[in-house]
């Protein structure tokens, strides 16, 4: 079996790290109004949503897209990247969508100037894309030797574990229910991410109404935790 480069495994660790200084911790993508509209309500009820938003959301959207820009990172075909960058930010559903991956983007490329990870060239580049989440992501995971696949899982997973924390704190849940979550999880992120992988860009969609609904009513719910 092959193992990984054990300061490339260390780097996607911190990358998918809720420590990550990026914010990620700060918005629940629908959660908090789901469990305000009576949604989710317990562990099982938060299970599900979790999982159906990484098979019906996440591959076939971001991970897909993060999966083409390292390969366009890696050639560094910039109107490639432009092109997957402006896909993001156009199929956003709501300003707080759009102000997440927008946030995330910039975060990321504050913590890469002060990281030994990637040439300035290619950091100008991002830059000059006013980057997303997935492209920043990707210009990091680019520059190691590392396969697609673990690329993927790495942003995944950290995804996953933002999402059992807001919803241990929006439901609320105890630290069990959340790891019994992540558990499922864990079954569930290698799949979609060969999925993901699968797709075309003809493919790649973002249609999920009820989720949008969800983040356009958060923007005016009142007390609430999370950025979404």
């Amino acid at each position: 079996m092959n193992s990984l480069d054990p300061a490339a495994l260390l780097l996607l660790m911190q990358l998918s790290s809720p420590a990550l200084p990026v914010g990620g911790f700060s918005y629940s993508e629908g959660i908090e109004s789901a469990v305000d509209a009576g949604w989710i309500s317990d562990e099982q009820t938060a299970s599900a949503w979790i999982c159906d938003q990484l098979e019906l959301s996440l591959a076939r959207s971001d991970l897909s897209v993060l999966g083409e820009a390292v390969k366009a990172w890696r050639i560094f075909d910039t109107p490639r990247l432009k092109s997957l960058n402006d896909w993001i930010i156009q199929t956003r559903e709501s300003s707080e969508a759009r102000l997440q991956t927008e946030q995330m983007g910039r975060s990321l490329v504050e913590w890469i100037k002060n990281q030994d990870v990637v040439d300035q060239l290619r950091l100008d580049a991002l830059n000059a894309l006013s980057p997303t989440w997935p492209l920043s992501f990707a210009l990091v995971v680019s520059s190691l030797n590392v396969e697609i696949t673990d690329c993927l899982l790495a942003y995944a997973f950290s995804w996953a574990e933002n999402m059992v924390q807001a919803s241990i704190k929006s439901v609320p849940l105890g630290q069990k229910s959340g790891q019994r979550i992540l558990a499922t999880l864990r079954q569930k992120i290698p799949e979609a991410v060969q999925y993901a992988l699968a797709l075309s860009d003809n493919d790649r969609q973002t249609f999920t109404p009820g989720l949008a609904i969800l983040s356009s009513l958060h923007e005016t719910q009142y007390s609430r935790l999370f950025r979404s």
